[in-house]
């Protein structure tokens, strides 16, 4: 997967260029980070809000491969780049969607971010979107990576 991401990175800027060597600790490890949260139990809807490359949707449709993702971002040509990475590994369980977060119509048990907005406007945008019947160990609701709160 690595080298998809150097690839697609040097045509789009997908990644900080001074990032993009540290790919895996930086990225991958971080988006998996909510897997050490939450395991999400089969037939769980997840929608990441503000994916950008495939972050954390990506990484964590391939350790969940019964959980179906919803890959939304507003850019086109990053939703590009996350359809044409999940064609390329193959993974059938996640959905690039091009759209901005508040037209979602869709309802999921999760919603997921990294880095993408302040908590606020995620709140925002999350509502009516979560459903109420819960699947898993804890309710559903909306889970972020963030450096600031």
């Amino acid at each position: 997967m690595g080298a998809l991401y150097h690839d697609w990175n040097s045509k789009i800027n997908l990644i900080s260029r001074k990032d993009i060597s540290q790919l895996y600790e930086r990225h991958i490890l971080h988006s998996l980070a909510i897997a050490k949260y939450i395991s999400f139990k089969p037939g769980t809807q997840v929608l990441d809000i503000g994916t950008g490359g495939g972050f954390p949707s990506i990484p964590l449709a391939i350790y969940f491969p019964n959980v179906q993702f919803f890959a939304l971002d507003s850019i086109a040509k990053k939703i590009m780049v996350v359809d044409a990475i999940s064609k390329s590994i193959n993974l059938q369980n996640i959905t690039p969607v091009c759209l901005r977060a508040e037209l979602f119509t869709g309802k999921v048990h999760f919603i997921i971010s990294r880095a993408t907005a302040p908590l606020p406007d995620l709140v925002r945008w999350s509502k009516g979107k979560i459903l109420s019947q819960n699947l898993n160990a804890i309710p559903n609701g909306i889970i972020c990576l963030k450096e600031e709160i």
